[in-house]
């Protein structure tokens, strides 16, 4: 047997178990280390191969997939450099717990450390940041081996998929010649070592099921919590809508008003949403408020909500006792202040301990409790909508407020990080159609974001709509090439303040004479004929009737759409300070501080 058709069989057997272990898509990108991978996929009919020039840009578009189906996708690159442009995207699929299958392609041993080219150190690359890494065995033909290869593939899906779901990286070194038998002159694998199982299926499968309490542990709990007079629910980011029936019946036995981050998927759907409040960034700003409302226990679910009101409210209130609900076994807790984890699938735990809770003789919290929180928020709503009308300009909160208003059922909405995210978290207020709000917020990073809402845009046929700013947009403009290639339908509106919008609201904003060449950084681009470049089409507005009849129609062309609205960094700035002196004045006016 030649070295071709040694390749052609380890790797078929390779490929074979990723696809009984479920794997479905690959984001390919072109090289020649890693040919006899490349190839050998390109003839799987059970594979859908996205082609992609860009690593960096791949790899987020995987995650954008992935993300929604929560079904692992797979990478593949050559050598060298190539694997290293997927490190910002596998960190934030670490983060964010979002399945990757890295298959990476590598010099063999005798070409390394004695510069050959595109021969670096790939051992570990990724570090911490995968769940597991494997330098695969040169390809060979042994019973060993292929029971090796099947095994390795079918636990390397498994893993990236188990809860903490993440990246997996599997690097495999490869000698010449690199084409694998092809065609006619490929022979059939060899079957040495592989008699199948019953039912067609892989060689090893995994079995997992949910993390539950005791029902001894669950009266515990329910008798503990029940006590509690003043007590919060935070839900911060997660992708299923599961959560949200459940963790509203566990709101309602205890009377915790739930403080919902726009990605936690609770502000969106028909779920019953009267405990839900969605304008606590801004109310949770005012020190008296903060001050006055104190907690005795705060349950918390999800990621750290985006809203650093929220953040420095946990910390005023060290005295509540905080307690983390995580089906990973993570440690999501920037605040230092967890009293307690709670490692059990979140949303079988809300349904069980509701369960317990109703019907039974344990006390219930304080509705006025609740009362007062609901209150606060809906003053607050009422007077941000009042100051809105107010300015007849393009100001960047009031893209959300349309949005909300304008987008159909169905649709998803992604936000750029920097202040797309923190304006969603503001400005959309809760509705009952079922749109889904994303955002990258494991490591809060502003490249590959376009990349990662063309990755979305692929698992539906409802309207994908991506909020970003210039600086963002202008670090992912190689993601655009994607929608050209696979003909995906996106729209983007990119919200050009001319540099770093956020940087206004920091304290380095006070220093003028750094600020724009060090933070500021305008650039001064006119991204059009990018856009068409790209063949979509793009289209500049500067009235709020022009971005909504803009936006509506976008979704009606399909293809690559981008939306261009140009806003004032230091107007934008002013004007969110004057919404929080608005919202200040309105809770004084009715007594609530």
């Amino acid at each position: 047997m030649n070295s071709q058709q040694i390749t052609n069989d380890y790797l078929t057997a390779f490929i074979d178990e990723l696809i009984k272990a479920g794997l479905k898509h690959v984001c390919l990108c072109p090289g020649s280390r890693s040919t006899p991978l490349a190839m050998i996929l390109a003839k799987k009919e059970q594979i859908k191969i996205w082609r992609h020039i860009d690593e960096r840009s791949a790899a987020f578009f995987a995650l954008g997939r992935a993300k929604i189906t929560q079904e692992p996708v797979a990478l593949v690159c050559t050598s060298g450099t190539a694997v290293a442009n997927f490190l910002p995207a596998v960190i934030e699929a670490n983060h964010t717990r979002v399945p990757l299958l890295l298959l990476t392609a590598d010099r063999p041993p005798e070409l390394q450390n004695i510069g050959a080219p595109q021969a670096i150190d790939q051992t570990n690359l990724y570090g911490t940041h995968v769940k597991w890494s494997v330098e695969m065995a040169l390809p060979e033909v042994t019973e060993d081996i292929l029971h090796y290869v099947r095994t390795t593939a079918g636990r390397a899906v498994a893993t990236a998929k188990d809860s903490p779901a993440g990246p997996v990286h599997l690097n495999f070194p490869f000698r010449k010649p690199l084409v694998p038998l092809a065609g006619d002159k490929t022979e059939q694998p060899s079957s040495l070592g592989w008699s199948g199982r019953k039912n067609n299926q892989g060689y090893v499968t995994v079995a997992q099921a949910p993390r539950k309490f005791e029902q001894t542990q669950l009266e515990e709990l329910a008798s503990d919590w029940a006590k509690v007079e003043q007590g919060l629910i935070i839900c911060g980011p997660q992708i299923g809508k599961e959560l949200s029936t459940s963790v509203v019946e566990l709101a309602d036995q205890l009377k915790f008003p739930i403080l919902a981050d726009p990605l936690s998927q609770l502000r969106c759907g028909s779920h019953n949403q009267e405990l839900v409040i969605d304008k606590y960034d801004v109310f949770l700003r005012n020190e008296k408020f903060c001050e006055s409302y104190q907690p005795e226990v705060i349950i918390r679910f999800g990621a750290m909500p985006t809203s650093k009101a929220i953040f420095l409210y946990l910390k005023k209130h060290q005295q509540a006792k905080q307690i983390v609900i995580d089906q990973g076994a993570g440690w999501h807790d920037p605040t230092a202040l967890a009293a307690q984890f709670l490692y059990v699938e979140p949303n079988l735990f809300c349904s069980m301990l509701a369960e317990e809770l109703k019907g039974s003789d344990y006390p219930t919290g304080s509705t006025d409790w609740s009362a007062r929180w609901l209150k606060t928020s809906r003053i607050t709503e009422q007077a941000i909508e009042e100051r809105l009308g107010d300015y007849d300009d393009l100001f960047e909160g009031r893209i959300f407020t349309e949005l909300a208003e304008i987008l159909p059922d169905k649709a998803t909405l992604v936000a750029g990080n920097s202040m797309p995210v923190r304006d969603l978290d503001t400005f959309f207020a809760k509705t009952d159609k079922e749109i889904k709000l994303l955002a990258n917020r494991g490591a809060n990073g502003i490249d590959g974001v376009v990349s990662t809402a063309l990755g979305v845009s692929t698992t539906t046929d409802d309207p994908v709509l991506l909020v970003i700013g210039d600086l963002s947009f202008y670090h992912d403009l190689n993601g655009l090439l994607a929608a050209k290639l696979h003909q995906l339908d996106l729209s983007i509106i990119v919200v050009n303040n001319d540099g770093g919008g956020i940087f206004s609201f920091l304290p380095q904003a006070e220093y003028p004479e750094y600020f724009e060449e060090l933070f500021g950084t305008p650039i001064g681009l006119d991204f059009e004929h990018v856009v068409q470049m790209y063949q979509g089409d793009f289209v500049k507005v500067d009235t709020w009737s022009a971005f909504n009849s803009a936006v509506e129609q976008s979704m009606i062309d399909g293809g690559l759409q981008v939306i261009e609205i140009r806003t004032d960094r230091q107007v934008n700035a002013a004007r969110h300070r004057e919404m929080w002196e608005v919202v200040t004045a309105a809770l004084q006016k009715n007594d609530i501080i």
